[in-house]
Order: C-alpha cells, then structure tokens, then sequence
C-alpha cells in the first residue's frame, strides 16, 4: 500500500480535487454558477470587429483623368482618392475618344459616380461630376488649386474615416443649386459600413458658395472644443453647364456669369495692349507739339506796371591791366623739358 501512494509524473492521473462547498454557497442556485462561466469565457474571447452593421449603400466612385495633366492636378486627384476610400482608380484617357465611353468603363469598374478632369492646353482643367449611366452631369472650370503636399497645413485626419458635409445655405435656394447639391451629396458621402471605411466622423468637407462659384474645404473637428483646423486640399469649381445625361445630353443649366479661360486671357492681352497703345500715342502727340513753329506772344505794356527799378551803380573804368592767371601745369611741363635736355646733353658729353 505504501508503494502504491508513491505517484511520479507519467504515472496515473491525479484527479482534480473538487471545491468544497461551504454553507453559505450550499444553497446558491445553479444558475449563477452558469453566469460565471459566461462571464469567463466572455474575457477570453475575442473581440470582433467595431461595427457589426451591413453595408447597403453600394455607391462606388471612379476618379480619373486625361492625358495632358500637369503633376498639380495628379496630385489633388491622388488626393481626393485618399480621402474617399469608397473611390476607385483607372488609366488615363486618350483625349481623342468620346466622353461617352467613361459609361462603359464606369460599367466595367464596377462604379456608379464617376469624377473625371480634363485638361486642355495644358493649362486649363475642367471637372465633370456625373451620375452613370443614366445622368445628371456637371462640367466645372477648376481654379486655385491647392493640394495637401502644397499647403502642410496643421490638421489630420484618420485615413478612411467618413466625413460630414457642410452645405451653404444658398444651396436650397435656387433648383440647380439643389442639383448639385444631391450630387454632391451622393459623390463626396462615405457610405456606412464600407470595408475600406472607419468608423469614426473627425473631419468636415466644406460646400459654400461665393462670386457664383463653389468654393471646396476640408476641415478636421478637435474633440475638445469641436474647433476646426484646416487639412486641404482646397480648390474652386466654376459651373460650366449642367446635362440631363451622363457626359452629354440635353442642357438643364447653363451658366451665365462662366468666362471661358481663352476669353479671360484674350482680354488681359486687349487691356495691356491698349496701355502701349496709349503709351505710343502720347509719344507721336509730343513729337509733333515739338516739330511746331512756336508762337511769339506780344509784349504787354501793363506787364511792367508793378516792377520796382533796381538801383543804378556808378560804372567803374579800370585802368591797370590785371595780371595774367599763372597756368601751373604748363609751367612743370616748361621745368620738365629744360631738365630732359640738360640730362641728354651731360649723357652725349660722357659718350664723346
């Protein structure tokens, strides 16, 4: 018996001594012990993901250009991309093809909204905001751009996370503006539960409108004092024309304060060269004015009425003729010769 006690590690296994129950948990019923089970497992157990809602809102938005663009406006497209997790990117276009092909590359990628700058000139650019394939569309002339690189502005923002929108009260005003405003709203809005999204609200794309234009801001919200701080990019969106479809169509609206950027420049050139015109006339009227005979004005007897006479001195004859002015710098010359012609004539006496 007493060898049978002896157990080493291999051995039998050693039943787990059961807890002994004291008189107070005697009578506890069995459904708190079943709590605490649940409550244990509930700290070993992973936690899962932070929203457990389902994603409905499948709006999908495709961002991309033409050729020409210069590296300002790769820049702001890159960064509308960030900012938008719920965007997708494609090749550039050829300038040759028709607007009406993005429909079908919306449809290939997938995309519902599309976002497409176009550059011409190499200089000018324009947005088109359109709803495929069915429209409405907008084209917009996009001015004073400014990216993220370019402004290092102080504020963040959390990559992914959805933003709120901010519209100008102006908007509800007039019916285009309404448009646009649904437009806007459907574009620039992260849809709820999207995977590529986070889900916190800690910055603010700002809509207003100003000189009939659309002015573009995005703002981070400071949880202390809700105070905003400006993280870019920024820019301004001119309405050109709005179309009933996509990329084409019948024109609902059209601009009438929109100055074409040739126009704009064709006056700077009309303004400037009107300055040297004006310049070259005041030149040829001085000319002339200075090729004239001029005009001799008759003396006027009254001219003389009001001049007080100077007084008369006594004319002074001199009879001695004053001294001839000593010329010094002909003189050393003078002096300078004599010596030359002294050392030349001891110079041939030593030779002799």
């Amino acid at each position: 018996m007493a060898a049978a006690k002896r157990k080493r590690r291999g051995d039998l296994a050693v039943q787990a001594k059961k807890p002994k129950r004291s008189k107070k948990n005697a009578g506890a019923p069995a459904e708190q012990l079943d709590i605490a089970k649940e409550e244990e497992e509930d700290r070993n157990r992973i936690p899962g993901p932070v929203c457990k809602g389902k994603w409905k809102n499948k709006e999908r938005i495709l961002i991309f250009s033409s050729r020409g663009i210069n590296f300002r406006t790769r820049h702001l497209m890159q960064d509308l991309r960030t900012l938008m997790p719920h965007s997708k990117a494609d090749t550039k276009m050829d300038r040759k093809d028709k607007l009406f092909v993005i429909n079908e590359v919306c449809e290939m990628k997938n995309c519902n909204k599309c976002i497409y700058f176009e550059a011409k000139k190499k200089q000018d650019l324009y947005m088109w905001l359109s709803n495929s394939p069915h429209g409405p569309s907008a084209k917009f002339l996009v001015q004073n751009i400014h990216t993220l690189a370019e402004l290092k502005m102080t504020g963040n923002c959390l990559k992914g996370s959805r933003p709120l929108l901010s519209f100008d009260p102006a908007f509800d005003e007039l019916p285009h503006y309404a448009l646009l405003k649904e437009l806007l709203i459907q574009i620039f809005s992260t849809p709820r539960y999207h995977p590529k999204s986070q889900p916190f609200v800690d910055h603010v794309f700002t809509f207003t409108i100003l000189d009939n234009r659309i002015w573009f801001r995005n703002f981070q919200i400071i949880e202390e004092d809700a105070a905003l701080v400006e993280i870019g990019p920024r820019f301004v969106l001119n309405l050109i024309k709005i179309f009933q479809g996509s990329f084409g169509g019948p024109t609902l609206y059209e601009n009438p304060h929109y100055q074409s950027p040739n126009m704009h420049r064709r006056i700077i050139r009309s303004i400037t060269a009107a300055k040297y015109r004006e310049k070259q006339q005041v030149k040829d009227v001085q000319k002339l004015r200075k090729k004239e005979p001029k005009t001799l004005v008759p003396h006027d007897p009254t001219a003389d009425v009001f001049v007080i006479p100077a007084e008369e001195k006594p004319i002074e004859i001199q009879w001695v003729k004053p001294e001839p002015k000593v010329d010094l710098k002909a003189r050393k010359k003078r002096i300078y010769k004599r010596q030359r012609k002294i050392q030349q004539k001891a110079a041939n006496r030593k030779a002799k």
